[in-house]
């Protein structure tokens, strides 16, 4: 296969794929996909084993070590754990097993707040995005770059926007629309626990690398700027 039709093949299933996957989990509810009737234990196991698989492709194929052993070009690499991961999610958004437990139904004015936090945290997320102006969560500048014939350079850190309060806007964002929404039934509790937990496991695994990659400056960083909840406010460096 020519190489600008292969690098263009991956790049639109990276893109596809990643977007496809968040816009099913950001717009429709989970489980309302596929439904096998299984009870609520077993439900709850294979939601959490679902939840297991995305966390183990998401974290484990990011860490440098894997990608040092993956026989692919280093240009290719970002584009291919883009589709990976829309895979793995995929098959949580498609697959989930809803529960008729509901656990907490919010009315009245208590649920207009939750949309309202919700409103707030899309907010925060766009903002953290346009704050980091060279935002590639589908890998597809080193591509760009490789068929250029360019080397693709290494994205600055960045301590702008939301950065200045906290180290991880786009994760804080993520949390807050978890836990804002209003009906939360078993299977619901279960995800916003298990990806709370597993956001949290992020951010010390990230956190390792960001100190390998930009040294003392980041370690200044990480002792001024909170890493998710902003109680600080807007700090200057």
């Amino acid at each position: 296969m020519p190489q600008r039709l292969l690098a263009g093949s991956i790049m639109v299933a990276a893109v596809f794929l990643s977007a496809a996957s968040i816009v099913l989990l950001a717009a429709f509810p989970l489980g309302c996909f596929v439904r096998f009737g299984w009870p609520l234990w077993p439900a709850l196991f294979w939601d959490a084993g679902l939840s297991f698989l995305f966390f183990l492709q998401h974290s484990g194929m990011v860490r440098p070590r894997f990608r040092a052993v993956l026989h692919v070009p280093q240009h290719y690499q970002g584009a291919i754990y883009a589709i990976a991961s829309g895979v793995a999610l995929l098959a949580v958004v498609l697959l989930w097993q809803p529960t008729d437990v509901a656990l907490l139904v919010l009315e009245g004015a208590p649920r207009w707040a939750a949309h309202v936090c919700a409103i707030l945290a899309l907010a925060f997320f766009v903002w953290g995005i346009v704050a980091l102006r060279d935002f590639d969560p589908c890998g597809v500048a080193p591509i760009r770059a490789h068929l250029r014939g360019v080397r693709s350079r290494q994205l600055p850190l960045v301590i702008r926007g939301p950065y200045r309060w906290v180290r991880h806007p786009l994760y804080s964002a993520i949390l807050v629309l978890f836990w804002s929404n209003p009906d939360v039934t078993a299977d619901r509790l279960l995800f916003n626990i298990l990806w709370t937990a597993w956001i949290c496991l992020g951010v010390y695994l990230e956190e390792a690398d960001l100190r390998d990659d930009f040294g003392e400056t980041y370690a200044q960083y990480q002792r001024k700027v909170p890493a998710l909840i902003p109680w600080r406010g807007p700090v200057k460096l």
